[in-house]
């Protein structure tokens, strides 16, 4: 069938998402899931909404969700747009916000899926390397005589290797831009600690917006719930776009299940705390192994066995019915992203690591 596509699709490289085995008894540390499930209460809304009314359209502005969020951000309900997972929002952005005539710049590591929107769109982009230890350094961001960047993303945390540019780093970069959009792409910074989101510098800086999900803090990735958070400015062309490719992309259950999740505030900080600290117990068993990893602030580690090999270290796993995120990309080919689980699955990989790390 591939002589009726466009010549547009032909040159398309997809992205590849984290695999999803139907197996059974699996310890599934490859996809950044929250292994501690979402808030009762929003399984609860969703399922109420499972009524008659699913004949009637949603919401199309998303009010009741957008109003929540911005309670919870100290925001206002104009500095928020909503769609159906932050890669739709992302998608958005990329064509509404992103693309200008001077390149895109981001992290020569980082979210795959930043070059193929570039792909998708005809963006033309510079990717900017990081440190020897992965670090986002800002001063590499700043323009020079001559080379403006036409507008600036990168996660925050980074992904994978899970390192975080701290706020003062974000300023720096933001502001060094003024006429260009900086795009901080937040989706694990709900595991970073207190202080470390973007969004406090939005009242100040008009050219800032932060993509936040639904997926990775609140467990949620089954629902599809991403948002945005900018100058009013930024969110109505985000607007524009998105009601020029679909004006409901949140049906019912996700509407009422991502609202009662804002609301239950306990639910989502004691998730987090759990992920949080089963992260650095796990990254120092992972260490006392000989593994090497930058400081992780997301809910997952981007580790290396310097005498291992990383994609044998993998496949080892996978036998044992363990799976880990390998990507067999040149710098970080030796690298095993692992997402962190409950303590269960954190000591049944640390198990047969150290089987591995001995027979191999």
């Amino acid at each position: 069938m591939s002589r009726f596509w466009s010549a547009a699709t032909h040159g398309l490289t997809p992205y590849e998402p984290g695999e999803q085995p139907g197996l059974d008894n699996l310890v599934k540390l490859n996809t950044n899931e929250n292994p501690y499930g979402p808030s009762p209460k929003a399984l609860a809304a969703i399922r109420a909404a499972a009524d008659e009314t699913l004949r009637l359209y949603p919401d199309p502005d998303a009010g009741a969700l957008k109003a929540a969020l911005a309670a919870h951000h100290g925001a206002s309900p104009a500095q928020i747009f909503v769609g159906n997972g932050s890669d739709e929002v992302l998608a958005h952005a990329f064509l509404g916000l992103l693309k200008h005539e001077s390149p895109l710049w981001m992290p020569d590591v980082t979210y795959s899926f930043y070059p193929v929107y570039c792909g998708l769109y005809g963006i033309a982009c510079r990717r900017i390397p990081l440190a020897a230890d992965f670090a986002l350094r800002a001063e590499d961001y700043f323009p020079r005589a001559g080379e403006r960047a036409g507008a600036i993303v990168f996660p925050n945390p980074n992904a994978p290797t899970g390192c975080l540019l701290p706020l003062a780093g974000v300023e720096r970069i933001v502001a060094a831009n003024p006429d260009a959009v900086v795009l901080v792409d937040e989706a694990y910074i709900d595991f970073a600690g207190a202080g470390a989101s973007a969004v406090a510098l939005i009242g100040c800086h008009p050219n800032l917006l932060t993509v936040h999900t639904f997926s990775k803090s609140r467990a949620l990735a089954g629902l599809r719930v991403g948002y945005a958070i900018g100058h009013p400015d930024l969110i109505a062309g985000l607007e524009r776009v998105k009601n020029c490719f679909n004006s409901y992309p949140l049906d019912r259950l996700a509407l009422a299940g991502a609202l009662a999740s804002v609301q239950d505030g306990g639910w989502f900080e004691e998730s987090r705390r759990k992920i949080m600290a089963s992260r650095e117990a796990l990254a120092g068993q992972l260490r006392a192994l000989g593994f090497e990893a930058p400081p992780s602030a997301a809910n997952f580690i981007f580790a290396r066995h310097p005498a291992h090999d990383g994609a044998r270290l993998a496949a080892a796993l996978r036998q044992r019915a363990i799976i880990v995120r390998h990507f067999n990309t040149p710098g970080i080919e030796q690298f095993l992203r692992i997402t962190v689980g409950d303590d269960k699955q954190c000591a049944a990989l640390i198990a047969a690591l150290r089987e591995i790390l001995q027979t191999d």
